[in-house]
């Protein structure tokens, strides 16, 4: 069976940028770098079959000259005939990934199209449409062998349990849930980043020399921040990975330096992460770390955060959300605004440097930027990012701010275009916003 696995583009849409004065353009985000694990982790699961990994993101990086989408796809069709294509899809890549299925079809109907990710996973009836055969919400890696083995001995696919099939141009569920399976030890699969290597000179951050690539350490999350998408994912539940299967995959990742832990927060057990870096040290891993760190995890275990930039942390990235108590407290944070200080003050003194992000909510005034802008100016950090509150399909805030939302472009759902309505002019609203991307310590980004 002949695989076709493709990453979308992402989505150019950002307002931040747009309307950012010139002095600040450096510094706004561009790009979000890092291999696709998902993708990656399903080629593991048939690679008894002729699998292709194809980045689209990484492609562009590599060539900005790359033709159109339409193009690189029919090229790509040509290239590999395969008999399923998949296509993982966020909120903003969601266009993109229809028009990929699009393309397929229109070349041959008879290709199995399938989408999995996060957006198929808290929204999967937004797929249903004619271009798309099957829809795999959640851990898919098991589902998606089983679909190809199905496919392959022309087996109905009724019977694979909990997938989305396309019948006549909507989507029935199958009946049954997804038999059990141990993600983050027993079935847990190392992704197969070889199918990368064209594109690893893309996946540098910043003005670093080395690639870098992404690790979990968990799933899930424990915390219920209103804004955020990782918890509802998994429905509330959190999923620590084996230390054992952790090292085995930072051993076989000799290719890349930088390992940034893709977690939602890296440190939730401090016990579990203090045992996973004295493996480190025993095992002798030299890496260049980057982890999701709370303000209040920082705050509270010190020493923890000195063991690890002992072990290798070099860089964290914090979410301070805000400078306010009570905006901490609608976004359920639950992490007051005085821990952002102390993080800084911690992370400083291990020799880390800190990316803060903050997110600017939609009613924003002038005052309310000066404030923004004072309180980061007070707590500076080498980078800093500046974002919009955005209502993210399948989050809580979302379900609380939908009748509100006035643009439903799903390209512009990457927190750098407000989706509400502005209290200030809609262009002044993300000239402020981008003003705030030059409140730092360092001259480069990540």
């Amino acid at each position: 069976m002949k695989i076709l696995l493709v990453n979308p583009p992402r989505s150019p849409e950002n307002n931040i940028l747009r309307f950012a004065p010139e002095d600040a353009r450096p510094y706004i985000h561009k790009k979000l770098i890092g291999p696709p694990l998902g993708l990656l982790t399903i080629a593991t699961a048939v690679k008894d079959h002729e699998v292709t990994v194809f980045d689209m993101k990484g492609e562009y990086d590599l060539d900005p000259e790359t033709p159109s989408l339409n193009i690189l796809m029919e090229r790509l069709l040509e290239k590999y005939l395969p008999d399923v294509v998949g296509v993982t899809a966020i909120t903003s890549e969601f266009n993109s990934s229809v028009q990929i299925a699009r393309i397929v079809k229109s070349i041959d109907p008879s290709i199995l199209t399938v989408v999995g990710g996060l957006h198929a996973t808290l929204c999967p009836r937004d797929f249903e449409q004619s271009f798309f055969d099957v829809v795999i919400p959640g851990q898919c890696s098991h589902i998606f062998r089983e679909l190809v083995l199905s496919r392959l001995q022309d087996i109905p696919l009724e019977g694979i349990a909990g997938i989305y099939l396309n019948k006549s141009g909507r989507l029935i569920r199958t009946k049954g849930e997804p038999c059990g399976q141990d993600f983050i030890d027993r079935d847990y699969l190392i992704p197969d980043r070889t199918h990368l290597n064209r594109w690893i000179d893309t996946y540098k951050v910043g003005k670093s020399p080395d690639p870098s690539t992404y690790v979990y350490t968990s799933l899930g999350c424990p915390y219920r921040c209103t804004f955020c998408s990782i918890w509802t994912q998994f429905k509330g539940m959190y999923y620590q990975r084996n230390i054992d299967s952790l090292i085995q995959e930072l051993k076989s990742i000799e290719a890349y330096p930088v390992v940034r832990f893709a977690d939602a927060n890296t440190v939730v057990d401090t016990q579990f992460m203090s045992l996973l870096f004295d493996r480190i040290r025993l095992e002798g891993i030299k890496k260049t770390f980057i982890m999701d760190i709370r303000a209040d995890v920082a705050a509270q275990n010190p020493s923890i955060i000195e063991k690890m930039a002992k072990g290798g942390l070099k860089v964290v990235i914090c979410g301070f959300e805000s400078f306010r108590d009570e905006e901490l407290k609608q976004y359920r944070k639950k992490s007051p605004a005085l821990f952002n200080r102390e993080a800084i003050k911690i992370f400083n003194a291990n020799g880390i440097m800190v990316r803060g992000n903050y997110v600017v909510p939609c009613d924003y005034l002038r005052d309310d930027f000066k404030s923004l802008a004072d309180y980061a100016t007070k707590n500076l950090v080498v980078y800093a990012g500046y974002t919009i509150l955005s209502p993210m399909p399948g989050t809580s805030y979302y379900r609380k701010v939908k009748d509100l939302i006035v643009d439903h472009n799903f390209d512009r759902y990457n927190f750098f275009n407000a989706l509400l309505k502005t209290k200030l002019p809609y262009e002044e609203f993300h000239h402020e916003v981008a003003k705030l991307w030059l409140i730092r310590k360092g001259t480069d980004v990540i």
